[in-house]
């Protein structure tokens, strides 16, 4: 099984439209603060999910989580009728290769509120016409938060916020001692440009989430809670919440009080121990206790 990042390059790169950023189960996974909800990246039980749509989200349900972020083989129609059939809603979704207009037209569909790119610059090289892997300078930094500003912009007329997911490249060090993230956060409008905070790979990229949430209260809106097990970066072996390497108390006290509105659990690959709703069933249960 592919990690998500391998089917993200491979999809914005080959333009595969079969990504309607059609959103994924769960709960918000907020800090501390009690009553909040957690969320679910869809693409975390995708597979489930095309063997047995409503049953899949049945059992999200069941589990606990109430809202789903997108990323599916369907319609963003087929994918609200679901979402209404089983209780859950989808307040944010990746548009990626299935193209910013689109994506706002999905959203639209879904009644979601967040826009979000997955992989930003390799969307944009896509857009060149380039299958070159895209690289992170300082100028590729400026260049990649110019283009955001300007997804921001056409999202607002659209009466939705758009947000910039991270890898953990985006904390390559571009000089000055700041990092390729630290430019996207500094360059960006904040009213226009928005964060996902991808916690497990601001991690394998050598940060500390917490301390991003807090030196940037009110810019980090939505998160992915995601854990690796130990070994390094260079397969990304992923593991469930509590079992890999990155303790979550402490980024969940600072992104609720930095103002965290949805959380998304997601993992990566392979599932070789349990299912991939398994794995979601151990993960609600880790985090639950955290909200």
């Amino acid at each position: 099984m592919m990690t998500r990042r391998q089917f993200l390059t491979r999809s914005a790169l080959c333009g595969t439209a079969a990504w309607l950023t059609l959103g994924s189960p769960g709960r918000l996974l907020a800090a501390a603060a009690q009553g909040k909800t957690l969320g679910i990246q869809l693409y975390m039980v995708l597979n489930a999910y095309q063997d047995d749509p409503i049953g899949t989200l049945k059992t999200l349900k069941k589990i606990g989580y109430a809202e789903i972020e997108a990323i599916v083989t369907s319609t963003a129609k087929t994918l609200r009728d679901q979402l209404n059939e089983t209780g859950l809603r989808s307040p944010s979704l990746h548009y990626d290769s299935l193209g910013f207009d689109a994506g706002i037209e999905a959203a639209h569909t879904l009644g979601s509120r967040f826009i979000v790119s997955s992989m930003l610059p390799s969307i944009m090289q896509k857009e060149k016409g380039s299958k070159a892997d895209p690289t992170y300078t300082l100028d590729d930094a400026k260049r990649t938060a110019a283009y955001a500003n300007q997804l921001g912009e056409k999202a607002k007329k659209a009466g939705l916020q758009y947000a910039y997911h991270n890898h953990h490249l985006e904390f390559t060090d571009v000089g000055g001692g700041q990092t390729f993230y630290d430019v996207l956060l500094k360059e960006t409008d904040h009213q226009l440009v928005q964060f996902e905070m991808d916690c497990g790979w601001v991690h394998v990229g050598g940060k500390n989430p917490a301390d991003y949430f807090k030196a940037n209260p009110g810019r980090i809106p939505l998160m992915h809670a995601k854990d690796f097990l130990p070994g390094g970066a260079k397969d990304y072996p992923g593991a469930e919440l509590g079992r890999g390497t990155i303790d979550y108390k402490p980024i969940m006290a600072a992104a609720d009080a930095s103002g965290l509105k949805h959380c998304f659990v997601e993992q990566e690959g392979p599932y070789a121990r349990m299912s991939q709703l398994d794995a979601a069933r151990v993960d609600y249960d880790y985090l639950r206790p955290l909200r």
